[in-house]
C-alpha cells in the first residue's frame, strides 16, 4: 500500500476506536476511565486530522495522487467526522436533526463521487469541501473540551461556581453555533459541486 494511503487508512480506522475511547467510561460509569478518555480524546483526535496533511504531503511527494487516493481520502473523513458528530448527538450537545442534514449531505456526495466515477472522472475536494471539514474538525474540538472539564469533574469553591457556569454555558453554544455553520457549509459546498459538475448530472 502506498504511504499517501495509510496515512488515510489510519485516519479511517481511528473512526471507531475514536468511538469506543469516548463511550467507553460512559458506558461503564467509570470516574477513572472518564479522566483518562479525557486526556487522550483531543490529543488523538487531533493526529487523526493531521494524517490529512500528511496523507496529502506524501502522495504529491511520492506522486502518489490517484483516483483512488481522492475517493478514499474523503471517504476517511466523512467517516471520522461523522463519527465525532454522532458522539455528539449522543452526549446531548448536536441536535439530531443537524447531524441527519450532514448525514444526507455527505451521502449525497459519496453519490455524485460514484456517478462521476462511471464516467471516469474522479471528484477531488473542492475549496467549499475543503472550509466545511475545517469547520467540522473546530466544532469538534470545541464540544469535545467541555466533555473533557465535564470528565475531569473539576468543583470551584461555592464563590466562584459562576466560573464553572461561565465553561460550560459559552463552549455549549459555541460549539452549538459551529454545529449549524457546519450544516450550512457543508450544503453550500453540495451546491458548488453540482453546479461544478452539472453536465456528468446532465448526462
Amino acid at each position: 500500500m502506498k504511504v499517501s494511503n495509510k496515512f488515510t487508512l489510519a485516519r479511517a480506522v481511528f473512526a471507531p476506536v475514536f468511538y469506543l475511547i469516548f463511550n467507553i467510561p460512559l458506558w461503564l460509569d467509570s470516574p477513572i476511565l472518564k479522566i483518562i478518555s479525557a486526556c487522550i480524546m483531543i490529543p488523538l483526535l487531533a493526529v487523526a486530522e493531521v494524517t490529512d496533511y500528511w496523507d496529502g504531503h506524501y502522495a504529491r511527494k511520492y506522486n502518489e495522487v490517484s483516483d483512488f487516493g481522492k475517493l478514499f481520502d474523503p471517504f476517511a473523513d466523512v467517516l471520522l467526522n461523522l463519527t465525532v458528530f454522532l458522539c455528539a448527538v449522543e452526549a446531548g450537545y448536536m441536535p439530531f436533526v443537524l447531524f441527519v442534514l450532514i448525514f444526507y449531505r455527505e451521502f449525497s456526495q459519496s453519490f455524485l463521487r460514484m456517478i462521476a466515477l462511471k464516467k471516469g472522472i474522479a471528484i477531488a475536494a473542492r475549496m467549499g469541501g475543503k472550509l466545511k471539514t475545517v469547520f467540522y474538525i473546530i466544532s469538534g474540538f470545541f464540544y469535545l473540551t467541555l466533555e473533557s472539564y465535564k470528565r475531569f469533574d473539576f468543583h470551584f469553591p461555592a464563590d466562584y461556581q459562576f466560573i464553572d457556569t461561565i465553561i460550560r454555558t459559552s463552549l455549549y453554544w459555541s460549539s452549538f453555533a459551529l454545529f449549524i455553520v457546519c450544516v450550512g457549509l457543508s450544503w453550500g459546498s453540495f451546491v458548488d459541486y453540482i453546479k461544478s459538475f452539472y453536465k456528468i448530472i446532465k448526462d
